[in-house]
């Protein structure tokens, strides 16, 4: 996830100070990952340094940094190239998964018992998801859903790996 294009997209929302910022991404974006806030203000003075933001003079009041920034007319050509630009659908064909069971059958250990082992803590992982959509406010309950369908996708996975085990390790075994 771009923190610098989270940032300018809660900018143009509406000019904010560093502590505002982090509240706003903590609260839609952090879920368990709060944003430090060190990284909330480095983060800032690279896009003032290039220009994308510019802080408002220091206003009176508790805390440290008490700038308000605002989105400047080139942050805003930035962010919305961020968002025109897909996602890349699978930015790593060799996920953690597939190395785990290719290693596991290398090493001539169990892959079976692996692929339990992760099908057992998915299953767990969407059980705590489903808990957490049952009266989940909007954002929540959408989180938990993409989690979900990635959880459901692994786990179809998981499973077309599990008959194809004596294939791949006719194909690792040396």
């Amino acid at each position: 996830m771009s923190i610098p294009n989270m940032l300018l997209g809660l900018l143009e929302r509406e000019p904010s100070h560093g502590y505002e910022l982090k509240r706003e991404y903590d609260t839609y974006f952090g879920r368990g990952r709060p944003l430090p806030f060190g990284q909330v203000y480095s983060t800032l003075a690279r896009l003032a340094r290039d220009e994308l933001v510019t802080p408002g003079e220091v206003e009176p009041g508790e805390g440290p940094d008490r700038k308000r920034y605002r989105i400047t007319t080139a942050g805003k050509e930035e962010l919305e190239g961020w968002l025109a630009t897909p996602v890349e659908p699978e930015p790593h064909l060799q996920t953690v998964l597939f190395a785990k069971v290719v290693l596991s059958l290398m090493l001539g250990r169990p892959a079976e018992r692996y692929l339990g082992a992760q099908r057992a803590a998915h299953l767990q992982r969407m059980r705590e998801l489903t808990e957490l959509r049952r009266g989940a406010r909007v954002v929540d309950g959408l989180l938990a859903d993409h989690a979900m369908f990635h959880l459901e996708a692994d786990l179809r996975w998981i499973d077309l790996t599990e008959t194809r085990l004596a294939q791949l390790a006719e194909v690792v075994a040396r």
